[in-house]
């Protein structure tokens, strides 16, 4: 069966629930990190579900690559920032948000592996 909506892909609904994660724990940031760390955060979260939903509705097998590996790219960011964070607010609950990223960097790896060699 064919996916015809980005709102089907297990791994956008999992993209869309990890930036709502980061915007709950980012939430509880001091006010003088809300512009900083959080900011960046939120901006590395939203860019993973919208890139995928992006590439899914473009019309050629390269855009969509393209904007796959644009998602796959900031949920590398995401992750980096998520190690500095547990860092610095080391009293926040990480764990979810930090296994959740690292599901959805495989997901996307499978994704971009498939759609690069079908037969495969």
């Amino acid at each position: 069966m064919e996916i015809k909506s980005f709102r089907e892909l297990i791994v956008w609904q999992k993209a869309m629930e990890l930036a709502k994660q980061i915007y709950n724990i980012t939430s509880l940031f001091p006010s003088f990190d809300q512009f900083g760390l959080a900011n960046q955060m939120r901006r590395s979260a939203v860019s993973i579900p919208s890139n995928i939903a992006e590439g899914k509705q473009r019309k050629t097998k390269n855009d969509y690559l393209h904007f796959l590996r644009m998602a796959y790219g900031s949920a590398a960011e995401l992750e980096t920032q998520i190690l500095l964070s547990k860092d610095i607010h080391s009293s926040l609950d990480y764990v979810d948000a930090e296994a959740a990223v690292i599901e959805i960097q495989k997901m996307l790896n499978v994704l971009i592996q498939h759609l690069e060699n079908p037969h495969s």
